[in-house]
């Protein structure tokens, strides 16, 4: 009788303990804002996020400059991907005034006309697609 109550007891603790596991989703969506200025951007910071193991889509809007990702959570994490983006040289904008900024020397391997910190730049672009930083 008492391995019976030893055995079941066993059963409910396990059962329990499996319960409170928290299910990674293999197709989570998420999107966070990453500076870019044109289609040279685009393209880099998609590679980037899609090159990172786990992500199965990622897009890019000139626009809004929210990069949007399916991604596989038992694989990668967001943290992973926003590193990646950094590495090819775009920030990754957490909050209104807080961002993860790329190292100098990333950002200064991008393309000439997609220097997204220089104001100049930005006017360049006039008539395209683009976020004009707010004074």
């Amino acid at each position: 009788m008492k391995k019976i109550i030893f055995v079941f007891s066993l059963f409910l603790i396990g059962f329990s303990t499996q319960s409170q596991e928290v299910k990674k989703n293999k197709n989570a969506r998420v999107s966070f804002e990453v500076d870019g200025i044109c289609g040279m951007c685009k393209k880099r910071i998609e590679t980037a996020a899609l090159k990172t193991k786990g992500v199965k889509f990622a897009i890019w809007s000139v626009e809004t400059h929210q990069l949007s990702v399916i991604m596989d959570e038992r694989k990668t994490d967001v943290s992973k991907i926003q590193k990646k983006i950094l590495e090819v040289g775009h920030d990754v904008v957490l909050e209104k005034d807080k961002k993860l900024i790329a190292t100098t020397e990333a950002y200064n391997s991008v393309h000439p006309c997609c220097k997204y910190r220089d104001e100049e730049i930005i006017l360049d672009h006039q008539g395209e697609l683009k976020k004009v930083k707010k004074n």
